[in-house]
Protein backbone atom coordinates (compact mmCIF):
# COMPACT_ATOMS: atom_id res chain seq x y z
CA UNK A 1 0.00 0.00 0.00
CA UNK A 2 1.20 3.46 -0.88
CA UNK A 3 0.50 6.40 1.40
CA UNK A 4 1.30 10.09 1.46
CA UNK A 5 1.43 11.95 4.74
CA UNK A 6 1.46 15.73 5.00
CA UNK A 7 3.70 15.79 8.02
CA UNK A 8 5.18 18.10 10.62
CA UNK A 9 7.96 16.25 12.46
CA UNK A 10 7.51 18.55 15.48
CA UNK A 11 3.89 17.39 15.95
CA UNK A 12 3.25 14.33 18.14
CA UNK A 13 0.04 13.43 16.26
CA UNK A 14 1.91 13.60 12.98
CA UNK A 15 4.73 11.40 14.30
CA UNK A 16 2.15 8.97 15.65
CA UNK A 17 0.42 8.78 12.27
CA UNK A 18 3.72 8.20 10.47
CA UNK A 19 4.56 5.35 12.87
CA UNK A 20 1.11 3.86 12.26
CA UNK A 21 1.71 3.91 8.50
CA UNK A 22 5.11 2.26 8.87
CA UNK A 23 3.66 -0.37 11.24
CA UNK A 24 1.02 -1.15 8.62
CA UNK A 25 3.77 -1.77 6.07
CA UNK A 26 2.88 1.21 3.90
CA UNK A 27 5.26 2.60 1.29
CA UNK A 28 5.14 6.16 2.66
CA UNK A 29 5.88 9.41 0.89
CA UNK A 30 6.48 12.08 3.51
CA UNK A 31 5.68 15.66 2.59
CA UNK A 32 6.89 18.14 5.19
CA UNK A 33 4.13 20.55 4.27
CA UNK A 34 5.71 23.56 6.00
CA UNK A 35 8.76 23.19 3.71
CA UNK A 36 6.87 21.97 0.63
CA UNK A 37 3.29 23.19 0.96
CA UNK A 38 0.52 21.69 -1.15
CA UNK A 39 -1.07 24.02 -3.67
CA UNK A 40 -4.51 25.45 -3.18
CA UNK A 41 -5.87 23.02 -5.80
CA UNK A 42 -4.17 20.07 -4.10
CA UNK A 43 -5.68 21.05 -0.76
CA UNK A 44 -9.13 21.35 -2.35
CA UNK A 45 -8.70 17.90 -3.91
CA UNK A 46 -7.55 16.33 -0.63
CA UNK A 47 -10.41 17.81 1.39
CA UNK A 48 -12.98 16.81 -1.24
CA UNK A 49 -11.61 13.28 -1.25
CA UNK A 50 -11.76 13.23 2.56
CA UNK A 51 -15.37 14.42 2.47
CA UNK A 52 -14.52 17.41 4.63
CA UNK A 53 -14.62 21.15 4.23
CA UNK A 54 -11.52 23.32 4.19
CA UNK A 55 -12.78 24.83 7.47
CA UNK A 56 -12.60 21.35 9.05
CA UNK A 57 -8.95 21.21 7.92
CA UNK A 58 -8.10 24.63 9.38
CA UNK A 59 -5.71 24.69 12.31
CA UNK A 60 -7.82 27.01 14.44
CA UNK A 61 -5.24 27.25 17.24
CA UNK A 62 -3.06 29.43 15.02
CA UNK A 63 -3.43 33.19 15.54
CA UNK A 64 -3.86 33.77 11.78
CA UNK A 65 -6.94 31.51 11.80
CA UNK A 66 -8.88 34.07 13.84
CA UNK A 67 -9.09 36.34 10.78
CA UNK A 68 -10.84 33.49 8.92
CA UNK A 69 -13.72 33.21 11.39
CA UNK A 70 -16.33 34.28 8.82
CA UNK A 71 -14.40 33.29 5.68
CA UNK A 72 -15.78 31.02 3.00
CA UNK A 73 -14.02 27.86 1.79
CA UNK A 74 -12.27 29.68 -1.05
CA UNK A 75 -10.74 32.24 1.30
CA UNK A 76 -9.68 29.51 3.73
CA UNK A 77 -7.95 27.57 0.93
CA UNK A 78 -6.22 30.76 -0.24
CA UNK A 79 -5.00 31.43 3.32
CA UNK A 80 -3.75 27.85 3.77
CA UNK A 81 -1.86 27.98 0.48
CA UNK A 82 -0.27 31.29 1.49
CA UNK A 83 0.49 30.23 5.08
CA UNK A 84 0.69 26.42 5.43
CA UNK A 85 0.90 26.59 9.24
CA UNK A 86 -2.91 26.95 8.97
CA UNK A 87 -3.23 23.38 7.65
CA UNK A 88 -4.28 20.93 10.35
CA UNK A 89 -2.10 17.85 10.44
CA UNK A 90 -1.47 15.10 9.80
CA UNK A 91 -3.33 14.62 6.54
CA UNK A 92 -2.90 11.11 5.09
CA UNK A 93 -3.85 9.83 1.63
CA UNK A 94 -3.98 6.23 0.43
CA UNK A 95 -5.81 4.51 -2.41
CA UNK A 96 -8.72 4.10 -0.01
CA UNK A 97 -9.13 7.79 0.72
CA UNK A 98 -7.90 10.75 2.73
CA UNK A 99 -8.17 11.25 6.49
CA UNK A 100 -7.12 13.90 8.94
CA UNK A 101 -5.27 12.09 11.71
CA UNK A 102 -7.14 13.74 14.57
CA UNK A 103 -7.76 11.40 16.19
CA UNK A 104 -4.99 9.17 14.89
CA UNK A 105 -7.35 6.19 14.76
CA UNK A 106 -9.14 7.81 11.81
CA UNK A 107 -6.19 6.82 9.64
CA UNK A 108 -6.96 3.14 10.20
CA UNK A 109 -10.08 3.63 8.03
CA UNK A 110 -7.89 4.04 4.95
CA UNK A 111 -5.21 1.42 5.65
Amino acid sequence: MRATIYHNPRCSKSREALAMLHDAGADVSVVEYLKTPPTRDELARLYARAGMTPRAGLRTAEPAAKALKDADDAAILDAMAADPILIERPLVETDKGVRLGRPSEAIREIL
